[in-house]
């Protein structure tokens, strides 16, 4: 009997420890806590293509849905639409800081044609850079 509880404790400890380790290499925990701390995170399963992925800079959060075509290699990412669901988090943003998306985007698919959603849209053409 006391056999068999050591097992079960031993196979909770190596539960647990399993449980600590994915949660610490979680990327969904860390785009959070990017957000969290406004600071820049690209959250991506580049495997799916049918998943969006995720950026955040600055606490603003945005959205990248993926278009499959063909190019040299069979099916590659060829177009990519970004927007974001809370426009007002895009208020100390520059042109700068949107080129900047661009090229983190570009370095994954560098294929894409990347297309901004309104408002983004609208700040890339007639915005500041400052």
């Amino acid at each position: 009997m006391a056999i068999i509880i050591r097992l079960l404790v031993i196979a909770l400890i190596i539960y647990l420890v399993y449980r600590l380790v994915r949660y610490v290499f979680d990327p969904k925990r860390k785009f959070d806590a990017a957000v969290a701390s406004r600071s820049y995170y690209f959250y991506d399963d580049v495997n799916n293509v049918r998943k969006n992925f995720f950026i955040t800079l600055h606490g603003a959060v945005f959205e990248g849905e993926k278009y499959l075509g063909t190019t040299d290699k069979p099916f590659e990412v060829v177009s990519i639409f970004v927007w974001t669901e809370h426009p007002e988090s895009l208020q100390d943003f520059s042109k700068e800081d949107f080129r900047f998306l661009e090229k983190e985007i570009h370095l994954k698919y560098p294929n894409a044609d990347i297309h901004w959603k309104n408002p983004i849209e609208l700040l890339m053409e007639n915005g500041t850079d400052g």
